[in-house]
């Protein structure tokens, strides 16, 4: 087993499971892992657990141990068992900064404080202080800070700065001395640190031998104001109290050691305009080793440890779809079966949804054969009723939870901070823990417990990651009856794909959904056709199988295919049956081919593909290109005015070279010209002795041209309504009837911008998205042109002068920042609209006069506008 974790923007790994055996350890060993496992996740998943004291889940049984590389016969001998015991067995973990969780130990973790993940513990310690609760004596601006004079208080780590001749002590070349000790600079790299004034770790990219605190303290990148700290030395003080005794000692490069994230999902993509630079960029902090403790786990463990999460995850996910496959009891890969048990909302690399699609139409048509050969006297509108009382939502999903499907299926994205390893549970930073406090709690008195949650001060959290609930979900998931509907026909589909049409009426029989039938019994309740010969002389079959390519064995069949219902005629039925069949037949049939042909299309542009082939304006069009029309036996004067208007209009787009509108044209078709292409349909696949073989032979020429990805048309209206979106404008629509005739107006932003008439609203909505799109790209193209013109004159050589032209000119001339300043803030919430303005303080004129810019959809924009009018302004008092 294996599978791909997306480590980083632009780098993928492979994890691979490799069973190498069974082993036998002693009773002292297995402690000894145990520890060991316990005492690594606890790091990995920030949870503070003792080995000696935590539970474990029978359940989990299985532990995380440390292998050598070479590959001994005896599995035993791969454990690394001198760094198991060196882990183990070191004193650090008696220090509370070296365990989990540090930062809440000293008080500086954001969320315990109650602080929001985007502020740093800024904006809920000031709600909370407004409802009276405690303050917390680290609150600060930007986030807590410990006092570290209390660190160095508690014994966490040594008071160099009492001993007066630890001044002088000289230490070789390549020591550094840390916060409890001192180390060599080579074994430092590739080691983790923990920051003893902030309880946070750091991996050791580097030793900078040409850089000591000293060194004047850089820029924040952006900033261009006043430099708040004169060096490191000089910001530790100010910010953290810290007194730094060996400024001479180069300092540690490091970066931050994450929390452990979903490597499954392939969430970090290159944004519009994103170059590889920025893409990949690391940032890194620069710490003074004396305030540094040497952490007992090396780098290297804990980096390729927080991997562990995610492949558990799968891991347990595959399963569970193996458990399900045995359940099913049919040899279909277990990969496939986690496809169709996967949801989008995981936000994986695969999900249901194409699967859902072919097994939905697989499913229909199944249905359709079956109740359209069991039940030969009911008529089409009896028969779909029947089909929606067997395959509708409600009824998939009452199987799905007759089968526990429920307990199967992957719905929530992977949280890694809710994921539980064995003898190490989650803890979620909302929930307060009995004892758990902080360094500065010590000495306190402890009050009362109360029930928060009915305190009139409780509020939720909004920021909650994807898949939580609001209150404890642990327990329990929640999944809407569509997706168990959906999981249904995904895993119809699956099975349709693995093992044929044998394999998905298997699924479909293990789920409850009887459609199979006696095929003796089905030819004996088929009566022949009984044709008059007065009928049979006036259909001209020659043409007809001649457009169709294929000669009917029961002609009787083509002529039922062809007779509308306002045709009256003794021992003739009308088509209505054989479409019902022909429609679920066309359906399977082109979906199918649409699935096989195009394997790496997205789900839904392979669901605007089978949309786009799969409609009645797009079968009536077969219709009139064949000349199949012709042949239609119906007696409505007014049907016929309607096929003669359509044939004129279609006559016209075949004119157009290259255009095929696959339903999309100005002219609504007579929905008897679609149905007859499927009753024909219908009549072929009985013809032919029930092969959908025999019906696709036929009709994969006649709907030549097929709709592609490259010809896919868009509904004007879903056009409209994406780009209006994209754009952040209102879109609104309104309609009114005057009479037979429907006028709809569009609006954007209030402003109208299309309009048009037609008899069906429908067709007048689309008519009037699209004249809205023609004016809106023209509108653009204006826009676009003018644009360029003022660019050629507010360009200087190939830079644009925008906010950050204008804050250099305010760096080079010693000017405060610029001053912006919102004007209006309007509009609905999906479409807002800012304008801002700006004026800069000059050293020599003062202050220049407030400069407005236009509405912009975002505040950067806003303030784009806004500094472009102000820069033409500087540039005609200083040229």
């Amino acid at each position: 087993m294996s599978m791909d974790l997306f480590i980083a923007r632009t780098m993928t790994t492979k994890a691979s499971l490799v069973f190498r055996g069974s082993i036998g350890i002693t009773q002292s060993q297995l402690a000894s892992l145990k520890s060991f496992h316990v005492r690594l996740m606890s790091i990995v998943l920030d949870v503070d657990v003792e080995p000696s004291t935590t539970p474990w889940d029978p359940a989990k049984a299985y532990l995380f141990v440390p292998v050598v590389s070479d590959n001994s016969v005896d599995p035993i001998e791969e454990i690394d068992w001198d760094q198991v015991e060196k882990i183990i067995g070191t004193d650090a973990w008696c220090n509370p900064l070296q365990r989990a969780r540090p930062d809440v130990y000293l008080g500086t973790n954001e969320r315990t404080l109650g602080g929001d993940r985007r502020e740093y513990g800024f904006g809920k310690l000031r709600h909370g202080m407004a409802f009276g609760q405690k303050s917390h004596p680290t609150y600060g601006i930007r986030g807590a800070v410990a006092q570290f004079d209390v660190v160095k208080a508690s014994g966490l780590v040594p008071d160099w700065g009492a001993v007066e001749t630890q001044k002088h002590v000289y230490f070789p070349k390549g020591k550094l001395i840390m916060a409890d000790t001192s180390t060599s600079a080579e074994d430092l790299i590739g080691r983790i640190v923990t920051a003893a004034h902030s309880g946070k770790r750091f991996y050791v990219d580097s030793i900078c031998f040409d850089m000591t605190a000293e060194n004047s303290f850089p820029r924040k990148e952006g900033y261009l104001g006043p430099l708040e700290y004169s060096s490191y030395a000089d910001y530790y003080k100010q910010k953290y109290g810290v007194e730094l005794i060996y400024k001479q000692q180069p300092l540690i490069r490091g970066r931050g050691v994450s929390y452990c994230k979903n490597l499954l999902s392939p969430r970090f993509e290159h944004a519009d305009g994103e170059s590889d630079e920025s893409v990949d960029k690391t940032y890194y902090v620069f710490l003074p080793p004396e305030l540094c403790l040497v952490h007992p786990l090396p780098g290297s463990l804990i980096r390729g440890a927080q991997r562990l999460p995610s492949i558990m995850r799968r891991v347990e996910s595959m399963l569970l779809a193996v458990q399900l496959k045995h359940i099913i009891n049919y040899p279909v890969p277990a990969s496939m079966i986690l496809e169709a048990l996967t949801a989008a909302s995981c936000q994986e690399t695969f999900c249901y949804e194409r699967a859902e699609l072919l097994g939905d139409a697989y499913l229909k048509w199944v249905v359709s054969r079956f109740l359209f050969l069991k039940y030969p006297q009911k008529h089409e509108g009896q028969l779909t009723r029947m089909r929606q009382q067997m395959v509708s939502n409600f009824v998939l999903y009452q199987y799905a939870l007759s089968k526990g499907l429920q307990s199967y299926i992957q719905a929530d994205s992977f949280a890694p901070s809710r994921w539980a390893a064995p003898g190490v549970l989650p803890v979620f930073d909302e929930d307060t823990k009995d004892g758990e406090s902080s360094l500065f709690d010590q000495g306190r008195p402890v009050t009362e417990n109360t029930n928060e949650k009915n305190q009139p001060w409780d509020y939720e959290d909004d920021e909650m990651e994807d898949g939580e609930l609001e209150s404890d979900s642990s327990s329990y998931r929640v999944l809407s009856s569509k997706t168990l509907a959906d999981v249904v026909e995904a895993l119809i589909g699956v099975y349709y794909v693995e093992g044929g049409k044998n394999a998905a009426n298997h699924l479909m029989k293990w789920i409850g959904i009887e459609v199979e039938f006696d095929p003796d019994q089905i030819e004996c309740t088929r009566k022949p056709s009984n044709i008059p010969d007065s009928v049979l002389r006036h259909v001209d079959f020659d043409a007809l199988e001649r457009a169709l390519n294929i000669t009917f064995k029961d002609r009787g069949l083509l002529v039922e295919a062809i007779t509308h219902a306002s045709r009256p005629s003794s021992g003739v039925s009308c088509y209505q049956r054989l479409e019902f069949v022909g429609d679920a037949v066309l359906d399977h049939l082109i979906t199918k081919h649409l699935f096989f042909t195009y394997t790496n299309l997205p789900p839904g542009r392979l669901t605007d593909l089978r949309a786009a082939a799969v409609n009645n304006e797009n079968f009536a069009r077969v219709s009139v290109r064949h000349n199949l029309h012709v042949h239609l036996r119906h007696g409505s004067s007014a049907l016929e005015k309607q096929i003669r208007d359509f044939v004129k209009e279609v006559q016209v787009e075949l004119s157009k070279p290259g255009f095929n509108s696959f339903g999309l044209g100005d002219c609504k078709a007579p929905k008897v010209l679609g149905d007859i292409v499927e009753s024909i349909a219908g009549a072929i696949f009985l013809d032919s002795g029930r092969d959908t073989a025999v019906v696709w032979k036929v009709f994969e020429p006649l709907l030549d041209p097929m709709v592609t990805p490259e010809t896919l048309p868009m509904h004007p209206v879903r056009e409209l309504q994406e780009r209006c979106q994209q754009q952040a404008e209102g879109l609104e629509y309104k309609a009114t009837r005057n009479g037979n005739v429907a006028t709809v107006e569009v609006f954007v932003d209030g402003v109208q911008v299309g309009i048009a008439q037609n008899p069906q609203k429908k067709m007048a909505q689309k008519l009037a998205a699209r004249n809205a799109l023609v004016a809106l790209k023209d509108k653009e193209t204006a826009e676009a042109k003018e644009k360029d013109e003022e660019n050629g004159k507010k360009k200087n050589g190939s830079q644009t002068f925008t906010r950050q032209t204008l804050n250099d000119i305010c760096l080079r001339r010693n000017w405060p920042m610029p001053f912006y300043r919102c004007v209006n803030e309007g509009g609905p919430a999906h479409a807002k609209r800012f304008t801002f303005a700006v004026r800069v303080n000059t050293t020599d004129k003062g202050w220049t006069d407030e400069c407005v810019g236009e509405p912009m959809p975002s505040v950067k924009k806003a303030k784009d506008s806004a500094a472009v009018l102000l820069l033409e302004l500087l540039n005609k008092l200083y040229s």
